[in-house]
C-alpha cells in the first residue's frame, strides 16, 4: 500500500466528508453550532486543505487558505497515524486554538467513523442508513480518483480511461461526476453532468448501499435490475477497477 495515496484518500476523501456529516447528522451539527474557526492541513507530497467552521456549517476546500489553526505533518505516514487514531501530534501554529483538535474535531472524527463503519443492526435505522449511504458513496468515488492519480496500479488503470465525464447517480440519493482529462487525471465533484460520456446508475439507496458495503456485487445488480451502466463502457470498466482498490486503502 502506498502511504502517499492513503494520505490523499484520508485528506481528500475521508476528512472531506465532515462537510456533509455536519449537514446531515444532528449531533455533529450541534457540536459545531458555535464554532468559528478555519483549520488548514498540510501534508508533504499530498497537499493542503482547509476545513472552515462558521454559522453552523463546515466547508472543505482543497489548497491553502486563511486559517486560524494551521497544522503541518512531517510525512504522509505521520498524517495517516492521526486519521488511524494513533497518538501523534502535528506541528501547529496558534496554541490557543489547538484545544479544538482534542475536543470538537475528535468528537466529529468519532461520528464520522460511526457512520463509515456500519453494522447490520445500525443499518436498520432509516436515518443511519441514509447518512451511511451518502458518506460511503462520497468516500468511495473521491477515493478512486486519488487512487487513479497516485497509486501505481491505479494510474495504469486510469491511463486506459478516455477523457470525458462519468456520471454516478443514485435515485433519491447522492450524485457525483468523475471528470477525466486528456492526461487521464481524475477529478471528482458532487452534482450532475450536462453531457456525460458514461453513466453508472443505482436505482435505489439500498442497491447503492449493498454494493458499496460488499453485500452485493455489480453483476448481481445488473442481473436483478437494481443497477445500470450505459454509454462508453470502457470508461466504466476501468473505473470499476479503481473502485475495487478502494477497500484495500480504507480497510
Amino acid at each position: 500500500m502506498d502511504n502517499v495515496t492513503k494520505a490523499k484518500i484520508n485528506l481528500f476523501a475521508v476528512l472531506r466528508n465532515m462537510q456533509d456529516l455536519c449537514e446531515m447528522d444532528a449531533q455533529s451539527k450541534e457540536l459545531i453550532k458555535d464554532t468559528k474557526l478555519a483549520v488548514e492541513f498540510n501534508v508533504p507530497d499530498v497537499g493542503s486543505a482547509v476545513m472552515k467552521f462558521e454559522n453552523g456549517k463546515c466547508t472543505f476546500t482543497k489548497g491553502k487558505g486563511k486559517a486560524g489553526l494551521k497544522l503541518w505533518f512531517t510525512s504522509a505516514e505521520h498524517f495517516n497515524k492521526l486519521i488511524d487514531g494513533e497518538k501523534t501530534v502535528p506541528i501547529f501554529i496558534n496554541v490557543f486554538k489547538v484545544s479544538f483538535l482534542t475536543g470538537i474535531f475528535t468528537k466529529l472524527a468519532e461520528r464520522l467513523t460511526y457512520y463509515l463503519k456500519p453494522t447490520d443492526e445500525l443499518l436498520k435505522d432509516e436515518d443511519y442508513f441514509r447518512i451511511n449511504t451518502y458518506l460511503t458513496a462520497y468516500t468511495a468515488f473521491h477515493a478512486l480518483c486519488e487512487i487513479g492519480n497516485s497509486d501505481e496500479i491505479g494510474k495504469l488503470n486510469a491511463s486506459r480511461i478516455p477523457d470525458g465525464e462519468i456520471q454516478m447517480t443514485v435515485d433519491g440519493g447522492p450524485q457525483m461526476v468523475i471528470s477525466v482529462d486528456k492526461k487521464h487525471r481524475l477529478t471528482p465533484s458532487i452534482g450532475t453532468s450536462a453531457n456525460p460520456r458514461a453513466i453508472m446508475r443505482f436505482f435505489s439507496l439500498k442497491s447503492c448501499n449493498d454494493i458499496l458495503n460488499g453485500k452485493s456485487d455489480i453483476f448481481s445488480g445488473l442481473g436483478g435490475g437494481t443497477f445500470m451502466i450505459k454509454g462508453y463502457l470502457p470508461m466504466l470498466d476501468n473505473m470499476s477497477k479503481l473502485l475495487s482498490q478502494v477497500s484495500r486503502y480504507l480497510a
